[in-house]
């Protein structure tokens, strides 16, 4: 089972873009959605993550800068990112997490460019 990312592509720094997330309905339930990221030769890192109720964590590196959002009846997670710069640069993944375990989408490249 896997989730459907999109909305990644290639964006001057300063520049905004909108990633989604779709879980199929066979996942239900889910408790937690979110993002994380993976730049070249670096380690996956949270990103942000948001609860069924809507209560919302972000990283240091992106607060103020990232919104995350959520459609429970869409089980569809969004994160809007602006003011982007080149170390946003990375592969970022969605997953969400219910009792049974956790999913994750397939990842998709946010290039910024200097």
């Amino acid at each position: 089972v896997q989730l459907q990312a999109s909305g990644g592509g290639l964006v001057q720094a300063g520049g905004s873009l909108r990633l989604s997330c779709v879980a199929p309905g066979t996942i239900f339930s889910i408790a937690v959605m979110g993002w994380y990221r993976q730049a070249p030769g670096k380690q996956r890192e949270l990103v942000a993550t948001i609860t069924s109720g809507g209560s919302t964590n972000y990283a240091d590196s992106v607060k103020g800068r990232f919104t995350i959002s959520r459609d429970n009846a869409k089980n569809t997670v969004y994160v809007q990112m602006n003011v982007l710069k080149p170390e946003d640069t990375a592969v970022y993944y969605c997953y969400a997490r219910n009792l049974y375990g956790t999913y994750w989408g397939q990842g998709t490249q946010v290039t910024v460019s200097s």
